[in-house]
């Protein structure tokens, strides 16, 4: 774990050196991914059944291709009385809070007497990666599937791996509760080019989001185009700004709640209380050993933590925007002062009581969200990702007249003397 002062000598290029470190998986799986792509594209079904049994090591012919209803829906009666009412809380929440994300259609006549506006529409299917590993999370799911719902997609199709043919019960619970009817036992990168090019069984989505691991993420990435893609994620990341009025236990639990996710996840305190930051450290350290994920948090941590030192939390903020991190807690009085201020951040949560960790489950926002600085220049899943925006137009005789000859005029200046004679002819004039 790093120690910074934001007011040391050595702070710009030390700071540097965080705001760039790569985290992401070091191995290039490029062509290997490449080569499973077409391995899918030329054989189909014979590929997916072949690479099943040599990564999770099951017979798909012997464990099921794919789960049906009704192992759905057992698996959700299955469920404890608790655990299935905080999963039905959540996804009603999840889908109330996405609903007020539907965009509206546009239709209207402008000054020149024009007709114009926009129509959107969903995607006719969408493709859903399900980890089945370290990451097997009824969450993302929910957090998948019901945006997906709610733009209107006919056909959801969940892909997850199915290590030594064992299905994550949660997953399938999630999955019936959020309205999925497809489920399939195939994974990696192998499972992303079936939802992409289709096999015999399993037919193309248009759209491919989720979760997964290096392989997964370069499938994703690789076939951005034959299909849409969420984004191209990397490890978890999280930025606490506080100040020295927090219990340093919460904040050391809110550190370690993204530590615990994978070795290569990041956490970072910002604060302006020195006596706070030792609070902290030493909580972290005393919390590490007895979480259930110790060697995950603890190599985390060691490699990938911070405690950055400040002069007041207002000087922080110009460097978190630095950061764009995945999560954001502001932890003070006034979390609007400093929520002001904020420019690049995938989700942020204001106050002492708002832990990042409820916002992984129930709150209603979306937790998929912009890894690796990329909150730059995008954002988390939401309904629009699912859906299309299709605009038009239509003119009269007098529209025409109106905004027709400046076409023409344009047409003519780039060499395109068709596209200018398509609007001249119905104008009546000269051709030349």
């Amino acid at each position: 774990m790093q120690r910074l002062d934001a007011t040391s000598a050595d702070f710009a290029g030390r700071f540097d050196a965080l705001v760039n470190a790569r985290r992401e998986a070091d191995a290039d799986v490029s062509s290997a991914v490449r080569a499973i792509i077409e391995k899918v594209r030329n054989e189909g079904d014979a590929a997916l059944a072949e690479l099943t049994a040599k990564f999770d090591r099951h017979d798909l012919d012997a464990t099921g291709w794919r789960m049906g209803e009704d192992e759905m829906r057992a698996a959700l009666e299955g469920l404890p009385a608790d655990l299935r009412a905080a999963l039905e809380l959540a996804a009603r929440r999840i889908a109330a809070y996405h609903e007020k994300q539907r965009p509206e259609n546009r239709d209207e006549v402008d000054a020149s007497g024009v007709r114009l506006g926009a129509r959107w529409g969903a995607v006719d299917a969408a493709g859903l990666y399900v980890p089945g590993g370290r990451a097997a999370y009824p969450s993302s799911v929910l957090m998948n599937a019901i945006p997906a719902k709610v733009a209107g997609v006919e056909r959801i199709v969940i892909v997850t791996p199915t290590p030594d043919g064992i299905v994550n019960p949660l997953v399938l619970a999630a999955a019936h509760i959020a309205g999925v009817t497809e489920v399939w036992r195939v994974g990696g990168a192998q499972a992303i080019a079936a939802l992409a090019y289709g096999t015999n069984r399993i037919a193309p989505v248009d759209v491919i989001v989720g979760p997964g691991n290096a392989w997964v993420a370069e499938a994703k990435r690789q076939l951005y185009g034959v299909v849409g893609i969420d984004m191209v994620a990397g490890p978890s990341e999280i930025v606490v700004v506080a100040d020295g009025k927090n219990d340093p236990e919460w904040t050391a639990a809110d550190l370690l709640s993204q530590s615990e996710h994978d070795p290569t996840s990041q956490s970072i305190l910002f604060t302006d209380d020195a006596v706070f930051a030792d609070a902290v450290e030493k909580a972290v350290e005393s919390q590490i050993p007895q979480l259930a994920t110790a060697s995950t948090a603890r190599a985390s941590w060691d490699t990938n933590g911070a405690i950055i030192l400040v002069p007041t939390l207002e000087a922080a903020m110009p460097l978190v925007d630095r950061l764009a991190p995945e999560h954001l807690e502001l932890a003070v009085d006034d979390p609007d002062a400093l929520f002001a201020r904020v420019r690049h951040a995938g989700s942020v949560f204001l106050g002492r009581m708002t832990p990042e960790a409820v916002g992984d489950y129930v709150a209603g926002p979306n937790h998929v969200l912009p890894t690796g600085r990329r909150a730059r220049f995008s954002s988390g899943l939401s309904v629009l990702d699912f859906m299309k925006r299709t605009s038009f137009l239509a003119l009269d005789k007098d529209a025409i007249n109106a905004i027709g000859p400046a076409a023409v005029a344009l047409a003519r200046a780039e060499g395109l003397p068709a596209h200018a004679a398509s609007v001249a002819r119905r104008l009546g004039l000269n051709q030349n």
